[in-house]
């Protein structure tokens, strides 16, 4: 008898209606599985198997055959466990034949344990969003992917523990209740931090510069010796950046879903990622790919913060990678049976020693590196790279009346507020051009809202021949105008606007 069971592929961050149609017929017994699967869908003849007849139930002597259509689609993944398992079970006739016409609107996704138990997969998010897109009404998942699965309204989601589970259920021998979720509710929970602005005593010339860079979503470079606040400047800038909208969330748990990266029990990321591999990161493990390519740390930062601390210390070849995914917020990974584009747009935030040792323009402690050292640390970073960097900000160590001082400090709260002030003009002037902040701008926006009076043109002149300044460290700037004119609440960009701008580019020429 043959059977037609479906359930869902993923290709990148879009998904695709699988149809796994299972026929027992005569001759030699076997078991084959056909439409192009992997290693990981073949090998799970013998999941299937095991699972059946621990289940309680006679496996057939038979010839199977069972085809994933469309057949011309590389399968891959163990999602299908589940699907086949039942299409074989109709098929044999443990399950009712009359059972089938019921799961025109429903989708399997599953895999089996050899005990019969569904253990939970990655992608599942992203498989219900395009089941529901599909006119699909019903899923039945493992009760590890229910609340993920929940957060797609208007789809009936079913948790199953077991093979044994999803057989009662469909023959109508047991209830099991459909989870639901208030994701409205879950969503405009308070996200509280575990550190905050205040705790930073002094660096008000740095927190002013973060808060330019989270206003625009501007990339910015943090320069100081060891024990200067770098890294904790770095850390709390997640605490000041606007909250995430609804759509916002649902595509950064999209690609936490397919990565595999979603805490077991957890439906939906609503604070801001902030990634910080390590500086041994190989180019896949940052940019993504792989034999199954999957989302790197670039995607998985997509909509927050990527954080380079010892920005030198990453492969040179690797840091290269990133300069096309910093311009088009999206990163393409070829491979001769597929190509996957994953969205990366993302902040990225790095730190740097001026030199090996630390304390090279350093008015605190003598550098001891020599000038030749100090030139081939410096060139690590290419000036393409930092050419795509908008901000580089000059990190002084805290003197000692600082640290000991009683004045308190602005919270992140407080910075957020000027923040989100400065996004809502940003999303208000942009609506018609789907950008969201001014580090999104082209030329074209650029010439629109970033017009310079004759004295803020002059200023800008001059800089731009004194530091040596390219065409894209120009348009830097403009970007950043625009950010600090809005946080400032001016329609038009003024003099102190560009020349406040400027002084986060001086970094061009002291040291690079």
């Amino acid at each position: 008898m043959l059977s037609q069971i479906k359930s869902i592929a993923l290709n990148g961050l879009d998904g695709y209606l699988v149809e796994v149609q299972t026929d027992i017929g005569k001759g030699l017994p076997s078991f084959e599985i056909v439409g192009l699967p992997d290693v990981t869908v073949k090998e799970a003849k013998e999941r299937i198997k095991t699972a059946i007849k621990n289940a309680r139930i006679e496996f057939p002597s038979k010839k199977i055959l069972i085809n994933l259509a469309p057949a011309n689609i590389r399968k891959e993944g163990s999602n299908f466990d589940l699907p086949m398992a039942i299409g074989l079970l109709i098929s044999i006739g443990a399950i009712p034949s009359e059972v089938q016409k019921l799961l025109n609107n429903t989708i399997f996704i599953g895999e089996l344990s050899l005990s019969g138990q569904v253990n939970g997969v990655r992608g599942v998010l992203p498989m219900c969003i395009e089941a529901k897109e599909l006119g699909i009404r019903r899923a039945i998942v493992p009760i590890a992917n229910g609340y993920e699965a929940a957060i797609v309204q208007g789809l009936e989601v079913i948790p199953v523990k077991n093979l044994d589970d999803v057989i009662l259920y469909l023959t109508g021998k047991k209830q099991i209740e459909k989870i639901e979720s208030n994701i409205q509710k879950f969503f405009n929970l308070n996200k509280k931090y575990d550190v905050d602005f205040s705790e930073v005593k002094g660096q008000e010339n740095v927190k002013r510069a973060l808060e330019i860079a989270a206003a625009g979503g501007h990339n910015c470079l943090l320069i100081g010796s060891p024990g200067s606040g770098k890294t904790m400047l770095s850390k709390r800038l997640p605490t000041i950046l606007p909250d995430l909208t609804f759509e916002e969330a649902l595509e950064i748990t999209k690609i936490h879903s397919i990565a595999g990266k979603m805490v077991n029990g957890s439906s939906l990321i609503t604070a801001r990622p902030f990634r910080s591999p390590h500086h041994t990161s190989s180019g896949v493990a940052l940019i993504g790919g792989g034999r199954i390519p999957k989302p790197g740390e670039i995607s998985l930062a997509h909509y927050g913060i990527l954080f380079l601390d010892e920005l030198p210390e990453f492969k040179r070849n690797v840091l290269e990678e990133l300069r096309g995914p910093l311009e088009d917020r999206n990163v393409t990974i070829s491979r001769v049976v597929n190509t996957l584009t994953y969205p990366s747009n993302f902040m990225l935030v790095a730190s740097m020693n001026p030199c090996p040792c630390g304390y090279y323009g350093s008015s605190e402690k003598e550098c001891t590196c020599k000038p030749i050292t100090i030139n081939k640390y410096l060139h690590k970073i290419s000036g393409p790279l930092l050419d795509r960097i908008d901000l580089h900000i000059e990190v002084e160590p805290v003197k000692y009346q600082k640290l000991d001082s009683n004045i308190k400090c602005e919270t992140s709260e407080e910075i957020k507020r000027r923040v989100n002030d400065a996004r809502d003009i940003q999303l208000k002037r942009y609506k018609d051009f789907k950008i969201y902040s001014n580090a999104e701008l082209d030329a074209n926006l650029i010439e629109k809202y970033c017009k310079l009076d004759s004295k803020a043109n002059m200023i800008l002149e001059n800089a731009f021949e004194k530091l040596g300044l390219s065409a894209r460290a120009y348009t830097k700037i403009l970007k950043v105008a625009r950010t600090i004119a809005d946080l400032e609440g001016s329609e038009d960009i003024e003099y102190e606007h560009i020349a406040e701008a400027i002084q986060y580019r001086s970094l061009d020429k002291k040291y690079f």
